[in-house]
């Protein structure tokens, strides 16, 4: 005890309570839990769109043919630059100020030596990468099939279906950032709104993102086309899927922690 204790058992001590209350150290732990959470929960939403964006190229350069010279791709490298410094960033960064889970302080203590990268992160990463990639790589191929058959000339369709693949990433990212409000119960369990910070940074990219689509000097610079209400509303829809898939993977892992 900082206070009370003796000069040698405050030298001998490893830790030091300046204030003499044991809910000091409650406190501590509690938060400490808090944001360890927290870095959990923004490495289980970083990490997939890293990975899912590789395997996007990836799957681009092994399978998809050349056209006029040119590699077939989903995405373009400048586009893939604005999803990981705007997308990114604007998602990422408001999961530093969540909420704690109700159930924090009645877990047990967690081994120190466990590692960061845990068996959790690693298998979510994958499945939400492939969720994404495979997402995003389908709404590209449709869309780009579908606007030559219309008649649409072959360099504006490669644009806008390419516009479409990242605008799905966007809302992939957007809709999966709920799932990362908890790590295993649903957003609801925490609070819709216990985080606001949250949707400053969606409404934040949301605006961002659709300057990036119909802004013409965005276009010049990011190579994207317009998109229609139809097409925005494909992307998101598209986007989607990850809610309800990652709520049933949530689902079935913490009722194989309960048992």
């Amino acid at each position: 005890m900082g206070i009370t204790g003796t000069s040698v058992s405050k030298e001998a001590a490893e830790l030091v309570l300046t204030d003499d209350n044991f809910a000091t150290i409650r406190a501590a732990v509690e938060e400490g839990r808090r944001v360890y959470d927290n870095l959990v929960k923004s490495l289980a939403f970083v990490l997939p769109t890293n990975l899912g964006e590789a395997l996007i190229i990836l799957v681009a350069v092994l399978f998809f043919p050349i056209v006029d010279g040119q590699a077939l791709m989903p995405i373009l490298p400048v586009q893939i630059l604005w999803i990981n410094l705007v997308a990114t960033v604007a998602l990422a960064l408001p999961l530093a100020f969540e909420a704690k889970e109700p159930d924090l302080m009645a877990r047990k203590p967690r081994d120190p030596s466990a590692p960061l990268l845990g068996r959790f992160v690693l298998y979510r990463t994958v499945m939400v990468a492939l969720l994404m990639a495979a997402g995003s790589i389908g709404l590209f191929l449709y869309e780009y099939e579908a606007l030559l058959k219309a008649g649409v000339e072959g360099a504006l369709a490669l644009r806008e279906a390419q516009t479409m693949a990242v605008t799905t990433v966007i809302f992939f990212q957007i809709f999966y950032l709920f799932n990362c409000r908890s790590l295993l119960g649903s957003v609801f369990t925490i609070g819709v709104f216990s985080n606001r910070v949250v949707f400053v940074g969606i409404l934040g990219l949301v605006a961002l993102h659709a300057a990036f689509v119909h802004a013409p000097f965005l276009q010049a610079l990011f190579g994207t086309a317009s998109l229609s209400g139809a097409a925005w509303a494909k992307a998101i829809a598209a986007g989607a899927i990850v809610w309800p898939v990652v709520a049933i993977e949530k689902f079935v892992r913490s009722r194989r922690e309960r048992v």
